[in-house]
């Protein structure tokens, strides 16, 4: 999910947004040729996601930095885990050392509230999806952080598939319309799902042959009953109402996804920082 090219152009505007013209402190108490070694450890369990962001920030801004994962995103740590460690021009891991640890702490909270939420619908069919619902500028190393908790991800974006819904129906006049009308004109091989928050456009969905169904807010008889009537002919996804007290019900109605916006959007970041390791 990681393209080197683009989170380079990230980490350009996080370092100029955190240094400004300079790290003053630094530059004020630290000599210029002043050498250290620090490490990156976890403060608490949590599974890892962006440890290579963060090198990528320190070998950014230096490098001449020494950095070395002694973790690898999507491991389980427990407190105390080294996730890496820094040599090299004092200055510089510090100055860096706090952008490096937003990402590390952001997207490792998204692992890990993934991972908790995976763990929760374990021995069912159903596999935990994540949305669009991310934070602007930061999908790309989001949807990684849902993969290495053992999510999987769902459109990238508005041009990763057809997703019709409510409003899209009305102005189209039918599901059934709406189908045929996107069917004429995307990529053969670009799928459409129609959102459905009544059985009868359940109903009206299969007979358009759309390739995937959301059953949005649906109570759990509801989803039960759909998952009846689909009888496996088209994936069926859950959505709407998803949190970690309800998921597991959601999933053992017999539906193939669970998609979540709770997974990127309220993770809280966990806690790791960064010491000196002599």
């Amino acid at each position: 999910m990681l393209d080197h090219y683009m989170v380079g152009r990230l980490i350009d505007l996080w370092l100029a947004e955190d240094i400004g013209a300079c790290d003053l402190t630094c530059q004020a108490m630290i000599a210029a040729d002043a050498k250290g070694t620090f490490r990156m450890n976890a403060r608490e369990p949590q599974t890892v996601a962006g440890v290579d962001v963060a090198a990528m920030v320190f070998r950014h801004y230096d490098p001449t930095l020494d950095v070395k994962l002694t973790a690898r995103d999507g491991d389980k740590a427990v407190k105390g885990t080294p996730l890496m460690t820094i040599s090299g021009n004092a200055r510089s891991v510090l100055t860096a050392e706090r952008t490096a640890l937003n990402i590390v702490q952001h997207m490792s909270g998204i692992a890990t509230l993934t991972a908790r939420f995976v763990a929760e619908i374990a021995g069912t069919k159903a596999r935990l999806i994540d949305t669009r619902k991310t934070t602007p500028g930061l999908r790309m190393l989001e949807k990684h952080a849902v993969i290495c908790g053992g999510g999987a991800n769902h459109r990238l974006g508005l041009d990763g598939g057809v997703m019709i819904k409510d409003n899209h129906i009305v102005v189209s006049g039918s599901i059934v319309a709406a189908v045929a009308r996107a069917r004429a004109s995307i990529p053969s091989l670009t799928k459409i799902e129609v959102e459905c928050d009544r059985l009868e456009q359940v109903r009206e969905a299969l007979a358009a042959n759309a390739d995937v169904i959301m059953l949005d807010n649906m109570s759990l008889d509801d989803m039960r009953a759909a998952v009846k009537l689909v009888d496996g002919r088209v994936p069926l996804e859950a959505s709407g109402g998803v949190r970690f007290e309800t998921v597991r019900g959601i999933a053992e109605t017999g539906v193939d996804f669970i998609s979540t916006s709770r997974i990127t959007q309220a993770a809280p970041a966990v806690d790791i920082g960064l010491d000196d390791a002599n």
